[in-house]
This record gives C-alpha cells, sequence and structure tokens, in this order.
C-alpha cells in the first residue's frame, strides 16, 4: 500500500475533535503536543499524562475508529518507522505496489496530490497571521533549514531579503551560533525540518524561543519536534514513490506566503527593486536583451 493512502493517526484524531467531550479534547491535544511518543507508553502512563481516565482514552480511540489501544499503538509504530526511514527503506515501501505508468506521470502525480492536500489544510486565519509577522518592520527575520531543506531556505532567504530588509539566512556551519546572539524578543525564526529530523535544527528552535522569537516551522505530516515550540505549524505532505521525500508542497507554500507578502508591502517593495535592478545593471549581473554571446 502507498503511504500517502494510509489514514494517518494525526487526521483521525483532528477530523472527529469536534464531536469530542472537553477531557477527550483534552487528550487528544497532549497526544498531539508529544507526537507520537505520548501515545507510545501504556494506556494508564497516558491517562495519567492527560488527566483523564483510561475509559476516556479508550472512548476517545473508538470516535476516531481505533478497535482499541493496541491497534492505535501498531498505527503509531508504523509512522514512527516511516519517520525514521532512510532512502533505501523508502524505495522498498514503494517498489513493491509502482503502478506500471511512466515515471512522468506516477511521480507527478503524486506530488500534485501531495500539492492538493497540503494547501487544504493549511488554516487560512494562521497563514494570515504569519504573513502579517513577516510584514512587520519592528520584526527581524531569521531562517533556517537542514541537509536538504536549506536549499529551499535559501530560496525563500533570497525572496524576502528583496521584499523587506532585516532578514537573515542562518548557514549549515557552525556559525549560526553567532547570528543568534542578534536575536531578540519578537523576532521571527522561520525553520524547515523534515523527517528525519536534525539535531542542529531543533536546538536553533530551542535557543531563538528562550529569547522570545516567534518560531515559524514548515515540516511534514509527522511533524517535526520543533513543532512544540512553534507559534504556527505548517505541515506539508511529502511523501512520493521515489527513495527521497518531495519538497514540492513546501515550496508551494512558501511561494504563496512570498506572494501574499510581496503584495502587502509592494509600495517598498517597488522601490527595493528599482535600487536593486539599478545594482545589476552596474554590475553587469545579466546579460542584455540583443546581446551577443560573444560581446
Amino acid at each position: 500500500m502507498q503511504e500517502e493512502h494510509r489514514v494517518r493517526v494525526t487526521d483521525r484524531l483532528l477530523a472527529h475533535k469536534d464531536k469530542m467531550t472537553p477531557s477527550e479534547r483534552q487528550l487528544v491535544s497532549v497526544l498531539l503536543d508529544d507526537y507520537p511518543m505520548a501515545g507510545l507508553g501504556s494506556i494508564t502512563e497516558l491517562a495519567s499524562t492527560a488527566s483523564v481516565s483510561t475509559t476516556t482514552v479508550a472512548r476517545m480511540l473508538q470516535k476516531t475508529g481505533f478497535d482499541g489501544y493496541p491497534q492505535f499503538q501498531s498505527a503509531l509504530r508504523g509512522e514512527v518507522k516511516e519517520m525514521i526511514s532512510g532512502p533505501v527503506a523508502k524505495r522498498d515501501l514503494w517498489q513493491n505496489d509502482l503502478p506500471e505508468e511512466h515515471i512522468l506521470n506516477r511521480y507527478s502525480q503524486q506530488t500534485l496530490a501531495n500539492q492538493k492536500r497540503t494547501i487544504d489544510e493549511v488554516d487560512p486565519e494562521e497563514f494570515d497571521s504569519f504573513c502579517n509577522l513577516l510584514c512587520d518592520p519592528e520584526r527581524r527575520i531569521f531562517i533556517t533549514g537542514g541537509r536538504i531543506t536549506g536549499t529551499l531556505a535559501q530560496y525563500l532567504y533570497l525572496h524576502l531579503q528583496m521584499i523587506r530588509p532585516d532578514v537573515r539566512l542562518l548557514p549549515v556551519a557552525a556559525s549560526w551560533t553567532h547570528d543568534l546572539l542578534d536575536v531578540r524578543k519578537g523576532d521571527v525564526l522561520v525553520a524547515l525540518d523534515v523527517r528525519r529530523y536534525e539535531n542542529a535544527s531543533l536546538l536553533i528552535g530551542q535557543l531563538c524561543h528562550e529569547r522570545e522569537a516567534e518560531i515559524i516551522l514548515f515540516t511534514d505530516q509527522w511533524r517535526s519536534p520543533i513543532h512544540r515550540l512553534a507559534k504556527h505549524t505548517f505541515a506539508a505532505r511529502i511523501a512520493v514513490p521515489s527513495a527521497w521525500d518531495s519538497m514540492a508542497a513546501i515550496l508551494v507554500l512558501m511561494e504563496c506566503v512570498i506572494a501574499e507578502v510581496q503584495e502587502r508591502l509592494w509600495d517598498s517593495v517597488k522601490e527595493r527593486t528599482d535600487e536593486l535592478e539599478q545594482a545589476f545593471d552596474r554590475t553587469k549581473l545579466f546579460r542584455k536583451f540583443g546581446q551577443s554571446a560573444g560581446s
């Protein structure tokens, strides 16, 4: 069975949350705050952590379609295995169920489905709140990514740097500790972290949180541990028929953010762009239209 065709535990919990009692919603919040670890202990431990009865745990699981606590834990363990799986394991998961269509169709269809589901699951109010933070001139923006997501972090940085001042990309090397000396209360950290979650990314999030910065997280459907520190978390669908995950859904979501922030700040963006174009002309960074290849 393909990864995206399985119903995630988090999806089940959230889909039925409106029909739950206050104690059941409290239980769901505890599960999501420390997901998936909170559900991997005994039912008694989970009930105690959430300050509810074991009967409440059993009733909530029944409402969300689980036959019982063992089935619930089995589903969680399966997701943990997916979270920590490397490229070879991911490919093995897909190759047993690959359809016969050409890779262009097979891969692109899953990627498009990921993008649609990711956007469908975004709360518009949360999206607008994030854009408000990026548009606030009193806040400085720090951006960080990991070994793979660092490329997306660079992409977001280059656009936001053209749109507004005081945007900084934290380098992957150890010198990011120097940049954190400048983080102050009210600044914004935009962090990108997908499975297998990186220790350095979590540490950056923790240090920025201690300095009372607002943390925005772009992650996958299993959610990086940074989500427990984040003001806003955007969880994208990343699984595709490949040994590597797809970042396409995160990129689309980020480009939506860039487009919205640019529109809101257009007057100042136009001024900055005009100045930037003058600098490009002086440095001759781009070829002039009609310029021959040999000139």
